[in-house]
This record gives structure tokens, sequence and C-alpha cells, in this order.
């Protein structure tokens, strides 16, 4: 993950995105540096528009939310309706009791 902040703050920093500069943000955090990764980054970020694929990550989770709030409250009524029929079993067993 550090990998990857390195590059937006360079990127922030209108600074270029390449191997040199990469090493010297995470050198400069205390990072030891894993060559294949950086070149891994680099090569990976080559042709791809940050600013855009930053505005586009922003905006999933806002959409992907209210789905989430879905399930969360279906998981909720499914919890209620089994302590309901947990209830009324126990209810039945007492009343076998009764009628032995």
């Amino acid at each position: 993950m550090e990998y990857v902040y390195a590059a937006l703050l360079l990127h922030h920093a209108g600074r270029e995105i390449n191997e040199e500069n990469l090493k010297a943000v995470l050198e400069s955090a205390g990072v030891n540096v894993d060559e294949a990764r950086v070149k891994a980054l680099v090569s990976a970020l080559e042709g791809i528009n940050i600013d855009e694929a930053i505005s586009k990550a922003a905006y999933v989770p806002t959409v992907a939310q209210p789905a989430e709030v879905k399930v969360e409250e279906e998981k909720k009524e499914e919890e209620k309706k089994e302590e309901e029929e947990k209830a009324e079993e126990e209810a039945l067993e007492g009343l076998g009791a009764l009628f032995g």
C-alpha cells in the first residue's frame, strides 16, 4: 500500500512517477524498497490518467453504500425471525410438558 501512496504523493506534487522518484519517496519514509514492486507499479501506471482513476474510485463507495445498508437490514430481519421461531419452539416444548 505504501507504494501506491508514494505514487499518489508524487502525482499530487506534480512530479513524474518513475522508479527513481518512487524509490526516493519510499526511502525517505523509511520503507525497505523492493525493486520488483517499484518496477511493477511504474509499469502498471504507464498510460493511466491518475486524476480520472481517483475520481472514479471516490465515486464507487457512495454508490455501493445503499446496497450494504440493505444487506445489513436483511440480516437483522433474519436474526429477528430466528429469535421469534426459537421462542415459539420453546413455548411449544413447555406446552408438551403440561400434557406429557
